[in-house]
């Protein structure tokens, strides 16, 4: 089993690049599936869901061409199935983008439930309202969800909650339905955009992407185009967090500012130094770090994917901080993990009160899930002795690289699979 071992107490200095982001990409191959003509996709990150989720699709017998790591070539004219039923398909929360894909392409589609990290209920509900009021009949049974129509047409759809996924399944479903369609409360994420953005660049016609109101008409193909991912914001935060909590002095590159700014708020009232590029970040932490109150918010507000991260570090600060858990209702599952390393936390429901310490004590620790056990590397970084963290596989489906780019900035991390490569890393270390 892979670990990853950590000797902290180095502040992380230098400069990083962040990759394409996995929440955009996972639904822009679903997206490109929707025509027949070929697709070029660049700046995709190399990470275990992106993988997966191009695997699932070429089950169905989808062309997929590697040009290289970070550039994919699909062709959906060979498709011969709209079912994906593929084992690994259902550990991953974004399978579901299939099912308005592959609806808004040929009326049907069979896919796995999907499943993804637990952090709390994340029910479809909004995803088949969606599909119900484009025409489509839908139904789960034994763990697949069945989505059928002879016709979509445009309709007036009303989200009970702001969704992400439902925003997108729902546009990619309505873009080659007849007539008009509009979805009120939607989601205002940067990859909502990027991909309505796609969409348009293939011959859909979509406004109001980034609003609360997206207005779609439906045209009769789609066809190919060449198109680039948006950069990961929540790797790039993930990164100005770990500069915060390790005291240290980070360049963050290829981001885009506008997408930061909730995060660059609170890291500036936690006394650390931003300063914005027009394509970079650039992170200078504070000695002493001050607490604040958060609370997680759909977009542009603070995003539930970084709650762990700040967490994390408010964990280190001179207060009291209150942190506020609005999204998914067990997103604190970290903090009894980083009580192991001396953290002082109570968690009331949906509200979490840390109380900062002077430092973290190394310990074993592990991962609960994706954002959490990046979380708990940062913790690792900035503690005093060794830290592992169990339970990687949840970082590596989405982060390319990390302890790669974490030993560049000067960290003390690697991966270990067994006790000899445990004491080596420690004798190196000394």
């Amino acid at each position: 089993m892979e670990q990853y071992i950590i000797s902290g107490g180095k502040p992380l200095i230098g400069e990083v690049e962040i990759g394409g982001a996995k929440n955009a990409a996972l639904a822009i191959i679903a997206a490109a599936v929707m025509t027949d003509e070929e697709m070029l996709l660049e700046n995709l990150p190399d990470v275990k869901d992106v993988n997966l989720l191009l695997q699932a699709i070429q089950d169905t017998g989808i062309k997929v061409e590697r040009i290289d790591r970070h550039t994919v070539k699909i062709n959906a004219s060979t498709i011969h199935s709209y079912r994906v039923d593929y084992e690994y398909i259902k550990k991953m929360r974004a399978s579901y983008y299939l099912l308005g894909a592959f609806l808004g392409k040929a009326g049907k589609a069979e896919v796995a439930l999907p499943g993804g990290c637990d952090i709390g209920s994340r029910p479809i509900d909004q995803h088949i309202k969606g599909f119900r009021a484009l025409g489509a009949d839908v139904e789960i049974s034994n763990g697949m969800v069945y989505t059928y129509a002879d016709h979509l047409y445009g309709q007036h759809i009303y989200m009970d909650v702001v969704s992400v996924g439902a925003s997108i399944n729902v546009m990619m479903a309505a873009v080659l339905a007849d007539g008009y369609t509009i979805i009120e409360n939607a989601a205002k994420e940067p990859h909502v955009v990027d991909v309505a953005n796609m969409l348009n660049r293939m011959g859909a016609n979509i406004r109001g992407a980034g609003t609360d109101v997206i207005r779609i008409r439906g045209v009769e193909k789609l066809h190919g185009c060449e198109y680039s991912i948006i950069p990961d914001q929540i790797e790039a935060g993930t990164f100005m967090f770990a500069a915060a909590a390790t005291r240290g002095n980070v360049l963050v590159r290829n981001v885009i500012p506008k997408h930061l700014e909730a995060i660059t708020s609170k890291l500036r009232e936690m006394g650390s130094t931003v300063m914005e590029y027009d394509d970079a970040v650039h992170v200078i932490a504070s000695d002493v770090i001050k607490s604040t109150h958060v609370k997680t918010l759909p977009y542009p507000g603070f995003p539930t994917d970084m709650q762990p991260q700040i967490g994390v570090t408010l964990g280190l600060s001179s207060g009291t901080s209150i942190v506020i858990e609005s999204i998914f209702e067990t997103r604190f599952k970290y903090l009894d993990e980083l009580a192991r390393m001396g953290a002082d936390v109570k968690v009331e429901g949906n509200l979490a009160i840390i109380t900062g310490v002077p430092e973290y004590k190394g310990a074993e620790v592990s991962a609960p899930d994706l954002r959490a056990g990046a979380a708990l590397v940062i913790a690792g970084l900035a503690a005093k002795g060794y830290t592992i963290v169990d339970g990687i596989k949840y970082i590596l489906r989405g982060y390319e690289r990390f302890d790669e780019k974490l030993r560049a900035l000067g960290a003390n991390i690697a991966v270990v699979t067994n006790e000899r490569e445990i004491i080596e890393f420690k004798y190196k270390v000394v």
